[in-house]
């Protein structure tokens, strides 16, 4: 029975490209597995020996930092070997491909590639030529997958399950790499999904996914039981998307005011970096709705059993 359970926690992927297609039973078990793993960051020492000998590289062609920094410090909880890479300083800037550069840093004897890239498909193109097992860190506006299971691991400790749930994702759903993530994670596990957002800001197809879709943020702030805020990604937009920030903080905005109308408040979540002001209110992401903080601290768990699954998984907990 032991060896049945432990063979149950092995991924069926020697990768982590996305959760598009992922069966349900194993999203919990990640989650199972970064529950047992979270004890650790509340040791004194707040390390173990897991991942000794194994060496993780950081690949990062994009800003990032809470992603980076909770990577770092999964990596270094478990006792892992870490190299950093970013593109300033690197033979990118010469004119270096990225096959040649993973390549090489391959050639170092790698055996985890954690890859954050603003192109989508990078972390799949790598892990076809790779043999060492590649981590989608985010990839463009496609996935971010191990964001979006510290989201499912924080709304299954705040609400116990997340069978039945019913989920608005709030914002800029066109561009956001979190969207798509959170959407097969939360279905996987039986939730319901509604998104919300300006018509330019959610794509046509989006309800191929099987979701609700909704232009009025208070419409979506009623039915929902918990909320996922996204910031507006600006860097990725064209211009002609919104007529102003004012008036989308105004139309789009979560608001004191907007939660003040409700039965009851929903929990909020937002991935982060927030843009205050824009899409949420000062008041309202430092106040007792929001999960914000238990979803970074999720985050070191998440990104600690992921690593342990896909590089240990025979002495997964």
């Amino acid at each position: 029975m032991a060896s049945e359970k432990k063979k149950g926690r092995i991924l069926s992927s020697r990768h982590l490209l996305g959760l598009e297609g992922m069966a349900g039973e194993e999203i919990a078990n990640i989650l199972d597995t970064a529950d047992a793993l979270k004890e650790i960051l509340d040791r004194p020492i707040k390390k173990v020996p897991t991942l000794r000998g194994v060496t993780v590289v950081n690949l990062f062609f994009e800003a990032s930092t809470r992603t980076r920094l909770s990577f770092e410090l999964a990596e270094k909880r478990l006792s892992a070997d870490l190299m950093n890479f970013s593109t300033s300083g690197s033979s990118v800037v010469k004119g270096e491909t990225l096959l040649d550069t993973a390549r090489n840093i391959e050639a170092m004897r790698i055996d985890v590639v954690v890859v954050r890239h603003q192109c989508p498909g990078v972390p799949g193109f790598l892990a076809d030529r790779l043999s060492s097992v590649v981590v989608n860190a985010g990839d463009g506006a496609h996935e971010h997958p191990t964001q979006a299971l510290l989201d499912l691991l924080t709304l299954r400790q705040k609400f116990g399950d997340i069978k039945g749930l019913k989920v608005a994702i709030i914002g800029d759903i066109a561009h956001s790499r979190v969207v798509k993530s959170n959407i097969y994670g939360l279905k996987a596990l039986g939730a319901e999904v509604m998104v919300c957002g300006p018509p330019t800001l959610i794509p046509r197809d989006v309800e191929s996914l099987q979701v609700k879709v909704t232009h009025n943020v208070d419409k979506a702030l009623e039915w929902a039981d918990t909320i996922n805020v996204l910031r507006l990604q600006l860097e990725r937009q064209k211009s002609g998307f919104l007529p102003s920030l004012r008036e989308y903080y105004w139309t789009f905005g979560i608001t004191m005011e907007r939660l003040s109308r409700l039965r009851e408040a929903p929990v909020i979540l937002h991935p982060g970096p927030m843009n205050r002001g824009v899409e949420i209110e000062s008041a309202v992401a430092d106040s007792d709705y929001a999960v914000i903080l238990d979803q970074v601290t999720n985050g070191v768990a998440v990104r600690m059993a992921v690593l342990v699954l896909l590089s240990a998984p025979e002495i997964a907990v």
